[in-house]
Order: C-alpha cells, then structure tokens, then sequence
C-alpha cells in the first residue's frame, strides 16, 4: 500500500511523526490508530490493520505520540492528557487535509485515549478498541514497584518492555484521576470491544466494564489466545478481518462508478506480507478474501492459490446458471453444488514457467430435487452455457502496462 510520511505539531507544538497509510484505489473514509502506552506506530498489529482496511479503500494515519518512537518532545512530560490531546492534533489535521476521519482505533492505553476523544470529534462514526483499559491508572500496574520513588523524586527511570522509560509523577496524578465511565457512556458511536481473555497485561474485565458502560450499537470479538500487543502473525489476520467486516456495517463506503471497459468494477489484489505469498483480494470496499500459497510452497495457506480462484469461477458460474434456468423453468431443482477440478499446482507452475497449452477442468455438476432424466441431460448442457466457461474456452487477451508513479 502507498504511504504518505507527515508530520504535525502535538499537544504542546512538538512535532509529531505518523504514517498516512493509502488506498491503491478511491479514498473512501479515513481512520486513525493510537497505539499501545511505550508503544509506536510501527508495532506489527497497527501495520496488518492499516493494510486491510487500506485495501477497502480506508486511509489509516498512524502516529507516534509525544516523546515516542519518531516523534519530538520528552515522553517524561507527557500524560494520558496529553496522548488524548495528542489524538486532536491529529484530528484537527486530516480534516486540514480534507480526510476527516470517521473511525478511531485504539490498541491499550490508545484505546482508553480514543475512548476519551471520540465524543469531541464530529466527523466520527465508529471507535474500536483493542486490549483497553476501562481505568486508565491500570497502566500504573506496569511499574507499580517504582511508585514510591516517583512520588518522591517527582520521577524515576523504569524498565518498560526492556526498555528504560523516565515516569514523572504528574503521569500518576493524571491517570489516576481519568474517569472514562462518562465519556463511555455518551460515546454515542458504535463501539467494538476486541479483547484476549488471556491478557496478562491488561484483565479481561475490563473489556466487559468498557461493554457495559456503553450504549447500543456495541460488540464484542474475543481475541482468544492473542497476546497483549497481538503480535503473532494470525491474531492480527483475524483482528483485521474482523475489523474490516464490522467496519462495513457503521462507515458509509460508495465507491464511484466503475470505469469503463470494466462494467464489474475493478478487481484489486494488494500484497499483505511481503516476506510471504498472502495477498488481499478485493472487489470493491465490502467484497475481500485472501490468496496464498501452501506451506509446501512457502505460503502461509490463508487462502486459495491463484488457480483455486480460476476453479472457483468456474464452480460459482456454473451453479448461478444453471439456478437460473431451472428458476425460469419452474423444474423441482432443490440443490445445485459443482466440483471443480484444475489438474495444476500454481506455485510449480511460477517456478517453472509451464506454458502447457490446454488446460483441463474437471466439472462435476450434483442435482437434487424430483427432476427427470431430461431435465437433468438439459441442465447438464445448460452448464456449458455459463459465461465462465465460455471464456475459458475461448481465446482470451491479457493486456498489462506498468502503472505510472
């Protein structure tokens, strides 16, 4: 996905360094994404997220808070007020840049920080949170040891995640006294709560505390065995699946009218892991799935392989025609399914460079219902009428030009 590298001032002017991940194609809505407390932008969760709601034609701006990752300023003289004031700046931002944001996301601490922010700006629609805290001085649990010599000194280095962080007193004072219940509570956005039960750093109770103070629209999605920061590869598959098919229930996502020569619209399959084969497949905002190789052939088998879709064309095409006829007809056809078999293995076929000249698919069309012996021979030849199949059959012209910069 392209990427817009910006920068804008934060709470108190510091500059603050953030990502504007792009749609390949139509801009559709725009979101924002606060990370976790010590955290960047960059953490492999944000990444995977940004790119699939990218593909559905979702900006994603990311950005390092106040003292952290490329951001300016001292993280030891900033607070959870701070971070959501933070979150403003860059509000204030996008809508300068005329892609005000209709969605916020917040992973730990950035979540409880969007969760505070949501009901001040307007253009929102929709809040996720990802392992928030419902008491924002959960945090302080972190390094609770050291709370006696912060009190003290006014601050005190801590190791956080193996790193040394400078924790200064008026962080405790701040987030001690954050109160999220009412901003929840008049949220008036729809809310999806994902949480691991599992969580070591942040309970599960609190997702059910941020569940119940909110109103309706809300949901909840379990992350199962994910870990806090959501780092393995899989759980931040499915938390962006799930995000992108809650996403498309709350934004309003028209794509523009297709362009011609391409009466279907654009088919638009965008790499998600580029040390792997995983791709993004999408057919407008609302219509994704994913193609892959098999771990026999250095994929991760999150999806069908390139020749599965042909197969899969050919199966659904097939099965829709000859429905419809049989509809039209009036005939007692009860189910239809069609087994389709392609006699290739793509990744062999990349390698190698096969040129074979006849493909063979193999079809196998299934009927039930009280049909007789020539309703079902005509269904049979109805299926070599389905367009797929005539394409297929036919000579077909792939033409491919490099897109400008």
């Amino acid at each position: 996905m392209p990427t817009e590298r910006l920068t804008f001032p934060g709470h108190n002017n510091a500059m603050l360094a953030a990502r504007l991940d792009l749609p390949t194609g139509p801009h559709l809505a725009t979101a924002m994404f606060a990370h976790c407390f010590t955290c960047s932008k960059n953490i492999a969760a944000a990444r995977r997220i940004a790119a699939r709601l990218a593909a559905m034609g979702i900006a994603v701006l990311r950005f390092d808070f106040t003292g952290l990752g490329h951001s300016g300023g001292e993280f030891a003289n900033t607070t959870f007020s701070s971070n959501v004031d933070d979150l403003t700046a860059a509000f204030e931002h996008l809508k300068k840049l005329n892609r005000p944001p209709s969605l916020l996301i917040g992973h730990s601490l950035g979540g409880s920080a969007v969760l505070k922010a949501a009901s001040t700006m307007d253009t929102v629609k929709a809040v996720i949170t990802i392992g928030a805290p419902f008491d924002p001085a959960h945090v302080i649990k972190s390094f609770d040891g050291e709370i006696d010599g912060i009190l003290k000194d006014g601050q005190a280095a801590v190791s956080l995640g193996g790193r040394p962080f400078t924790i200064s007193k008026s962080f405790i004072d701040d987030v001690s006294a954050n109160n999220l219940a009412p901003h929840i509570s008049k949220l008036k956005r729809a809310l999806l709560v994902m949480h691991a039960p599992l969580d070591d750093i942040v309970g599960i109770e609190n997702a059910s505390q941020i569940f119940q103070a909110a109103k309706h629209p809300k949901s909840f999605v379990t992350l199962d065995n994910a870990d806090h920061l959501v780092s393995r590869p899989e759980d931040a598959e499915y938390a962006a699946e799930v995000i992108s098919a809650w996403v498309a229930r709350y934004l309003i996502l028209r794509p523009p009218a297709p362009p011609p020569g391409a009466p279907e619209g654009i088919v638009r399959v965008a790499e998600a892991d580029a040390s792997g084969f995983l791709q993004d497949v999408n057919s407008g905002p609302l219509h994704h799935t994913l193609a892959d190789e098999p771990l026999a052939y250095g994929g991760t088998n999150k999806g069908m392989t390139p020749y599965g879709f042909l197969a899969a064309g050919l199966g659904a095409c097939t099965s829709m025609t000859i429905r419809m006829y049989a509809r039209r007809k009036g005939w007692p056809l009860d189910t239809v399914w069609v087994d389709v078999n392609h006699d290739k293995v793509h990744a062999r076929d990349a390698e190698t460079g096969s040129q074979s000249k006849v493909d063979t698919f193999k079809r196998i069309v299934h009927l039930t219902g009280k049909l007789d012996a020539d309703q079902r021979a005509r269904l049979l030849e109805i299926a070599n009428t389905c367009p797929v199949h005539q394409t297929l059959e036919r000579s077909s012209r792939v033409v491919t030009v490099l897109a400008s910069d």
